[in-house]
């Protein structure tokens, strides 16, 4: 099993590849939208679209070729990225990839970022999964004590399918359309929604992501 303690500092790196929703993302406030509607969307295709774009010596993240890219390179560190928006209830759709470095890595969504908390949804290039908030400068998995295995997963460089609901305190991850955990907490409410990417023992985590759809759940 897999251990998840480890602190965070403030970073985001992103680049993605692959297309299919439009290229300006659209957003909506959650209130009042009917389940299902679309709240927020994009596909990167456009440099423009809020995200943030840094480049420095521990990593970087961008918007890459029709993507959005993270490349970590120090260890047991997560970088992440939200595009400025803020809803209660949703539910995050995204295409992830492994383009380079380690399959032990943190690949994931995040939920109800406040400025300095979030929930997070992740998965492993080699088979894990968690759920967990990240609170006090610490991430702290909910129901579960270390990241667990699960054949949901495709593991090496192949493409997974995330979803993540945050919906009232119960928080869902399904990963290629099999719901593969669920947990309930009520510490935060609304925030901004966004992607992660980080590293265990080894550097060089380089990941993308694509086709981001936030809807009411």
């Amino acid at each position: 099993m897999r251990y998840f303690s480890f602190l965070c500092t403030l970073l985001v790196l992103t680049a993605l590849a692959c297309a299919g929703l439009p290229s300006t993302p659209t957003a909506l406030q959650d209130a009042g939208v009917a389940s299902g509607n679309i709240l927020f969307q994009d596909d990167f295709a456009r440099p423009v679209t809020g995200w943030d774009r840094s480049q420095a010596d521990g990593g970087m993240m961008d918007y890459d070729g029709g993507g959005y890219r993270f490349l970590v390179n120090e260890l047991n560190m997560n970088f992440w990225s939200t595009p400025h928006q803020n809803f209660a209830d949703v539910r995050i759709e995204v295409d992830s990839g492994k383009l380079n470095g380690p399959d032990e890595n943190r690949i994931g969504l995040i939920c109800r970022f406040t400025g300095n908390d979030y929930y997070f949804f992740l998965i492993s290039s080699d088979g894990f999964y968690g759920i967990g908030i990240f609170t006090g400068g610490k991430a702290i998995l909910l129901g579960q004590s270390e990241m667990q295995a699960s054949a949901n997963i495709r593991t090496g460089m192949a493409i997974n399918h995330l979803r993540a609901d945050c919906a009232g305190d119960k928080l869902t991850l399904y990963i290629n359309g099999f719901e593969t955990a669920s947990v309930q907490d009520s510490t935060l409410t609304s925030g901004d929604i966004g992607l992660l990417a980080g590293t265990f023992a080894q550097p060089g985590v380089d990941v993308i992501f694509d086709n981001f759809v936030v809807m009411k759940p």
